[in-house]
C-alpha cells in the first residue's frame, strides 16, 4: 500500500498463539470478555498444568506450514492433540491473528472423520452454531471479532480416548515496512510438544535480497540449533524444529519457554521500480522505486496535552518527539499544535528546520505540561490551517508536500465533541489535499472514530501501547512516513482492458514501503500489457512504464507451481475486500449497502473470514457413508462454492446446489446413447448449451446397465454467431462460420469481444461470456484400453447471473431462485442412506440422500457434495418430463 498505508503495529502483526490446546469450562464463558477475548484463563494457568499433558489433554504435535508466494502468504496450522482422560473434554483451540489475515479454511478431524468449515454470512452462521450447540453436537465457530481483536477460537468436546486435529488455514498479503516484508508468527503452546514445527517456503519470482528469522523468546545459541534460514534465487527457506528439551524453560523444568515472536523478515531484488505478474487472467503490480530523492515536508504536530495524559504518557511523547526531531531534514518544515480545553501552538506558522529552529523546538518539548480538557476539533483544525495557509502564502517549497500526526489519549469532551461533526469538520478543512494520520495512545479512546477520520483522509490509525517501549513506537510510526519518495501517485493500465482495478491512486509513496495494485484483466493480449505510474518528485514529475515480457512470465510460472496456483487472483480478492470493507467505515445508506454486499459477496465466493462473514464447522446430521472421508480435498482447494452452482457430470447426475438451504438437490436422466439435451437455453442473450450421450463399451460386470455419460457439448451465443463444440478428442470453436481446432493438449486461451475461451492442457475448458457467464468443461480421461469405460465430459456452470430470467433447459431452469423444503426424514431400504419428503414446484416427492462429487477442481479425485436425490429422471422437479428436452442436433 502506498506508504505505510495499512502497514501494521503489533496489533495488526502477522501473530498466532500457536495452537493453544486448554480446557475450558463452558464456551459461552468467553464472550463475557469481550475485550480478553477469553485470553485469561490460556494465559495464567499455573506451571503445574503446563507439563505435556494439561488436565489429560496432551497436544503432541503443532505444526505452521507457510507458503509465500509473492508476498502473499498461505499459512496452514495445524495441531494434534489426544484426551488421555476417561471422561470426555472441551478441548479449545486458540489462534492469534493479524488485523490484516483472513481465515480461510478450518478443519476438525476427530478420530478419523473430518469436518470441513463453511464461510456462511454472519448472522446465517451464528445461528448454524446455537442450534447445533443446543442439540448437544460438536460445534465450531471461528469468527473475526471485530477488527481489533484478531482472535480465533474453536471448542470441541473429545470423548475419552479420542484424538483430535485441528487444521487453520490463513492468507494475508505481507505489506513492504520500513525495506523489508515481515512476517511474525505469535508462538504459545503453553505445554511441552513432542513435535512442534514451523515451516516456511517463500517463492520470489523478483529474487530474494536478503531473508532473517528470530524469536523473542529463546537465546541466539539455543536457537542455531532448532532453526535452519536459506535463500537462493527466487526460493527461501526458514524451518524451526526445537526438541522437547530445547522447549523446557529449564533443563528439569516441564513448562515451554516457547513463548513469545516469532518473526520472519525477507526482502527482493528490485532491478526496477516495478514488477508486474499475471497468472490466469489477473495481474498485480507492485511498485517500490529506490533511490529517489526525498520530496521536502511539512509537518503539523497536534499532541493532546490534557490531564489524561499526565506521567508516563506525556514523558513517553516528549522522548519520542525528541527523537522525531533529530531526524528531521533541513528542508523540512515544522509547527506543535497543543490542545487541551483550549489550543496553543510553538510558533504562528511553520517554520523550517534548520539547526537553530530545531534546538528551539526541543526546549519547546521538554517544557510541555499536562492541562485541563480535550478539544480534538479546534487542535486538528487549527493545524490544517496552518498547513492550507503556509501553502496559500507561499512560505514552504513549492514541490514540498504536508501532514497532519494527531496523538491523543482519550475522547473530545469539551468544544465540538461529536464524532461525526468533528469529522465532517476535518474532512472539509483538509479537501483531500494532504493525509492525516492520528495515533491513539492506549486503551481509553474511541479508536473506531480516530480510524475512520484518518482512513477519510487518505491516512491511517495506529494504536500505541502503553508500554516500556510506547516511545519506540512513537517514533517507529514516524519513520514510515519521514521519506515521501514521490506524492499524487496514479497507476494506469491499458484503457478497457482491466476489471475490478483495486486502488491505484495514492497521496504519497514513501520509502520502504511498496504500492500494490491488482485487477482482472478482460480480452486483452497480455503481451502488450504496459503500466505507467506517474508521480511528482522532489525535483520533478516523473513517468515509470512497466512492460510484460510474457516469455519470463511463462518460465517464472513453471517455477511457481510448487506453490499454490490461483494467488494473484487470491491476492486480488483479498485487497478488494480489504479495501471495500475501508471504505464502508465512511459510507451510509444505499452506498454502505452496496460495499457490505460486494464484500460479502467476494468473501463468500473466497471463502475469506472477514468481519462479515463467520465459519461453521458441524458435524453432518445424516449418517453418512463416511469412506468417501479419504478422498476429501486438500485444504488449499477447498471452497465451497457459494454462489447457486449447476453441473452434470458422471453417468449424468444434474447437481443444483441452493446456498441459501445449504443443500443440494441431484437427479440422473437415463437416455440412450446418440440422444442429445438441452441444457441451457436463454432465449435473451442467444445462449445454448446442448449434450450428447456417449455410453460405455459395455456393460460392468457388477452392473446390469450400460453407464452413459455426455460425450459431447455444443455450446452457441446466437447474437455472436459463435459456436463451440467440445469433445473428448478436440475443441472446436466457430467464429462466423470459420473453424479453429485445438487439442487436449494445448494450453490456450482464446479471446474476442464480449468471450474468452480457456484450454487447460488435459483439464479443462472455461468459457465466459463477460463478466456474468462462465461454463467450465472438466475432461475426464480413462485408461485407453479400459474395457468397459470411456472418456468423457463433465459440465460446469460457475457464474449465470447475467443470464435471463426466461432462461430454461435441464440445468438452466434452476438459474433463478426457487424453494423447496425437506421434511420427514426417515430410514430408506439403504440403511446409510435416509429417506425424505421433498415439497418442491408444487410437488410431494419421496427423495434420497446420496453424495456425488464435484471435479471441477480436481478431475481424478473430486469433492464430495451431499444432495437429496429425484428418483424417476427428475420427475417433479424439472419442468415437464425429461424428453421435453431431448433436441435432434448440438447445434
Amino acid at each position: 500500500m502506498a506508504g505505510a498505508q495499512g502497514d501494521r503495529t503489533r496489533e495488526g502483526k502477522l501473530s498466532l498463539a500457536a495452537a493453544v490446546c486448554k480446557q475450558i469450562v463452558e464456551l459461552r464463558r468467553q464472550d463475557k470478555h469481550p475485550n480478553n477475548g477469553g485470553r485469561q484463563n490460556m494465559e495464567t494457568g499455573d506451571a503445574a498444568k503446563s507439563s505435556n499433558v494439561a488436565n489429560g489433554v496432551e497436544v503432541y504435535s503443532t505444526k505452521i506450514n507457510s507458503k509465500v508466494t509473492s508476498r502473499f502468504a498461505h499459512n496452514v496450522v495445524t495441531t494434534r492433540a489426544v484426551n488421555r482422560a476417561d471422561t470426555a473434554k472441551e478441548v479449545s483451540f486458540d489462534v492469534e491473528l493479524p488485523k490484516t489475515a483472513f481465515i480461510t479454511n478450518f478443519t476438525l478431524t476427530i478420530d478419523g472423520v473430518t469436518y470441513p468449515g463453511n464461510v456462511k454470512e454472519k448472522e446465517v452462521a451464528k445461528k448454524q452454531y446455537e442450534k447445533a450447540v443446543s442439540q448437544g453436537k460438536t460445534a465450531g465457530l471461528v469468527k473475526a471479532s471485530g477488527r481489533k481483536l484478531e482472535k480465533f477460537t474453536v471448542s470441541v468436546n473429545v470423548a475419552a480416548g479420542s484424538k483430535v486435529t485441528f487444521e487453520l488455514t490463513y492468507e494475508e498479503l505481507l505489506k513492504r515496512h520500513k525495506g523489508k516484508y515481515e512476517m511474525y508468527l505469535k508462538v504459545q503452546p503453553k505445554q511441552l510438544i513432542k513435535h512442534f514445527e514451523i515451516d516456511v517456503d517463500i517463492f520470489e519470482p523478483q529474487g530474494i535480497s536478503m531473508l532473517d528469522a528470530e524469536a523473542s523468546f529463546i537465546t541466539n545459541d539455543l536457537l542455531g540449533s532448532a532453526l535452519t534460514k536459506s535463500f537462493s534465487g527466487k526460493k527461501g527457506h526458514v524451518s524451526f524444529k526445537p526438541s522437547l528439551d530445547q522447549q523446557r524453560s529449564c533443563p528439569t523444568c516441564t513448562d515451554s519457554l516457547l513463548n513469545g515472536d516469532f518473526t520472519i523478515t525477507y526482502d527482493v531484488n528490485r532491478e526496477s521500480p516495478g514488477n508486474v505478474q499475471i497468472v490466469n487472467g489477473y495481474f498485480v503490480h507492485f511498485f517500490a522505486p529506490q533511490g529517489l530523492p526525498v520530496v521536502p515536508k511539512n509537518v503539523a504536530f497536534v499532541i493532546d496535552i490534557s490531564g489524561s495524559m499526565a506521567g508516563r504518557k506525556l514523558e513517553q511523547t516528549k522522548e519520542a518527539l525528541l527523537r522525531i526531531l533529530e531526524d528531521m531534514k533541513e528542508e523540512d518544515y515544522l509547527n506543535f499544535i497543543l490542545f487541551s480545553g483550549d489550543v496553543s501552538t510553538w510558533k504562528e506558522h511553520l517554520v523550517q528546520a534548520t539547526p537553530e529552529n530545531l534546538q528551539e523546538a526541543k526546549t519547546f518539548v521538554k517544557s510541555m505540561e499536562d492541562k485541563g480538557m480535550t478539544n480534538i476539533n479546534d487542535g486538528l483544525l487549527r493545524g490544517i490551517s496552518m498547513l492550507n495557509k503556509a501553502r496559500e502564502e507561499h512560505r514552504v517549497p513549492e514541490r514540498s508536500t504536508s501532514i497532519v500526526i494527531m496523538l491523543t489519549d482519550g475522547d473530545a469532551n469539551v468544544g465540538e465533541s461529536r464524532p461525526e461533526k468533528i469529522q465532517e469538520n476535518v474532512r472539509n478543512a483538509i479537501g483531500g489535499k494532504f493525509p492525516l494520520y492520528n495515533l491513539g495512545f492506549g486503551n481509553n479512546l474511541n479508536y473506531n472514530f480516530l480510524e475512520n477520520m484518518a482512513l477519510e483522509n487518505h491516512g491511517f490509525a495506529r494504536r500505541i501501547y502503553e508500554d516500556s517501549d510506547a516511545d519506540l513506537q512513537l517514533q517507529g510510526f514516524y519513520e514510515e512516513v519521514a521519506n515521501p519518495l514521490l506524492t499524487g501517485v496514479e497507476m494506469e493500465y491499458p484503457e478497457n482492458a482491466i476489471l475490478g482495478l483495486t486502488q491505484n491512486t495514492y497521496q504519497h509513496f514513501y520509502d520502504g514501503s511498496e504500492i500494490v495494485v491488482a485487477g482482472r484483466l478482460v480480452g486483452e493480449d497480455v503481451n502488450s500489457f504496459k503500466a505507467d505510474v506517474k508521480g511528482h518528485g522532489a525535483a520533478n514529475d516523473l513517468t515509470f512504464t512497466e512492460e510484460v515480457d510474457m516469455k519470463e512470465m511463462e518460465k517464472a510460472l513453471q517455477e511457481r507451481d510448487y506453490i499454490f496456483g490461483n494467488y494473484i487472483e487470491r491476492l486480488w480478492a483479498y485487497l478488494t475486500i480489504e479495501q471495500l470493507l475501508e471504505k464502508r467505515k465512511n459510507a451510509h445508506g444505499e452506498e454502505k449497502e452496496n460495499l457490505t454486499a460486494q464484500a460479502l459477496d467476494l468473501s463468500l465466493k473466497y471463502h475469506f473470514v472477514t468481519p462479515l462473514t463467520s465459519m461453521v464447522v458441524t458435524k453432518p446430521e445424516d449418517n453418512e457413508d463416511e469412506r468417501a472421508i479419504a478422498d476429501k480435498p486438500g485444504e488449499a482447494s477447498y471452497q465451497p462454492p457459494q454462489n447457486p452452482y449447476y453441473y452434470v457430470d458422471g453417468d449424468p447426475h444434474f447437481i443444483i446446489q441452493v446456498p441459501e438451504k445449504d443443500d443440494a438437490l441431484c437427479f440422473n436422466i437415463n437416455e440412450a446413447p446418440g440422444t442429445v439435451l438441452r441444457l441451457i437455453q436463454d432465449p435473451v442473450t442467444g445462449l445454448t448449451v446442448n449434450g450428447q450421450i456417449v455410453g460405455d463399451k459395455r456393460s460392468s460386470p457388477d452392473s446390469k446397465t450400460r453407464k452413459t455419460y455426455f460425450g459431447k457439448l455444443g455450446i452457441a451465443n446466437a447474437q455472436m454467431d459463435f459456436q463451440v463444440e467440445v469433445t473428448t478428442e478436440k475443441i472446436t470453436l466457430w467464429n462466423r462460420a470459420v473453424p479453429s481446432t485445438f487439442s487436449w493438449l494445448d494450453t490456450v486461451t482464446v479471446t474476442q469481444d464480449g468471450l474468452s475461451m480457456m484450454i487447460n492442457r488435459k483439464k479443462n475448458v472455461v468459457v465466459s461470456f463477460g463478466d456474468g457467464v462462465t461454463f467450465v468443461v472438466v475432461l475426464h480421461q480413462v485408461w485407453k484400453k479400459h474395457p468397459v469405460h470411456c472418456d468423457f465430459l463433465g459440465f460446469y456452470v460457475v457464474d449465470s447471473h447475467r443470464m435471463s430470467a426466461q432462461t430454461h433447459g435441464l440445468l438452466g431452469q434452476f438459474f433463478q431462485p426457487f424453494d423447496f423444503k425437506v421434511s420427514d426424514i426417515r430410514p430408506g431400504s439403504d440403511p446409510t442412506k435416509p429417506d425424505a419428503t421433498l415439497v418442491v414446484k408444487n410437488h410431494q416427492l419421496t427423495v434420497t440422500r446420496g453424495s456425488q462429487k464435484d471435479y471441477r477442481k480436481d478431475a481424478s479425485i473430486g469433492t464430495k457434495v451431499v444432495c437429496w436425490f429425484v428418483h424417476n429422471n427428475g420427475e417433479g422437479l424439472i419442468d415437464g418430463v425429461h424428453t421435453d428436452y431431448i433436441v435432434p442436433n448440438l447445434f
